[in-house]
């Protein structure tokens, strides 16, 4: 093992720095993940972490160690960080001491492979990686068989989507990719598309989930687009009683996945009969 890192000027240090920037990302093709459960995930879903750079003094447990012994197994180089080291490349207030690098990963279409019944998750240009981040954690919790995201805004692999997604991108199945190859896909495979906008006539309630299903939620400034609208299988809408006119996009995932996941139960099977 190499002598600790103490420097802030270190090849290393500066190069990861670099990395918060999509494009230096998109160069090098790697990527940082940070934070115990990101990198326990990361490993637990098979990604080979390249290098993992820790701070002993930052750990808030007595877990830290195993998880670097077991990254090091998979082929990791460990390297040790001086704390003033560490915040310099932490992207957190306040960091756990644990760093990896890794290659950015594919995420194709053709690499799914849904089940007889999916459940699948459809997301549109989505702006913020805080809450690209939080549908791909909702939908690993929602037991999702596949999260597209089409035409995206922000990168899989930015610090944030890792961080809201507390490593769930690791592990629920992804493919990027255009509308138009999405909506191919799907059609292809008779899965049945739900498009979420505030003027459907169709309550989420009245809706049915239970078959072959992909929900799809557009970006939160503007929505899904026409394309998406005019050859959904069906559009369908939250029912709100405030003045706000839609939730936020995220939310607005966690609500239609999980009224999926409540008639796909078989404790309650039937979706809300229609009034």
């Amino acid at each position: 093992m190499h002598e600790p890192i103490t420097s802030v000027a270190n090849s290393r240090i500066k190069r990861l720095v670099k990395l918060r920037d999509r494009r230096e990302r998109d160069e090098s093709g790697v990527f940082l993940i940070e934070g115990f459960r990101e990198l326990t995930r990361a490993v637990d879903g098979g990604l080979a972490v390249n290098e993992i750079y820790f701070c002993p003094e930052l750990f808030l447990g007595d877990n830290e160690e195993p998880l670097i012994e077991r990254a090091v197994a998979g082929g990791a180089e460990p390297i040790e960080v001086a704390s003033p080291v560490f915040h310099k490349i932490s992207y957190r207030d306040r960091p756990e001491g644990l760093i990896g690098l890794a290659d950015q990963f594919p995420a194709t279409l053709e690499g799914l492979e849904p089940s007889s019944n999916p459940l699948i998750l459809v997301v549109e240009s989505i702006e913020k990686p805080g809450n690209l981040g939080t549908m791909l954690r909702t939908a690993e919790a929602a037991g999702v068989d596949a999260v597209i995201v089409c035409e995206p805004t922000t990168d899989l692999f930015n610090p944030n989507v890792v961080r809201a997604s507390l490593g769930c991108l690791f592990l629920v199945p992804l493919a990027v990719s255009s509308t138009p190859e999405a909506i191919r896909w799907l059609a292809e495979r008779g899965i049945h598309t739900l498009a979420a906008t505030p003027s459907a006539a169709t309550s989420t309630w009245h809706a049915d989930f239970r078959g072959p299903s992909a929900i799809a939620i557009g970006s939160e400034q503007y929505g899904l687009t026409n394309t998406w609208l005019q050859q959904a299988g069906e559009q369908i809408r939250i029912p709100i009683r405030g003045q706000v006119d839609s939730l936020n996009a995220a939310m607005a995932a966690g609500v239609l996945l999980f009224e999926a996941v409540r008639q796909r139960s078989t404790a309650n099977p039937d979706p809300v009969p229609r009034t």
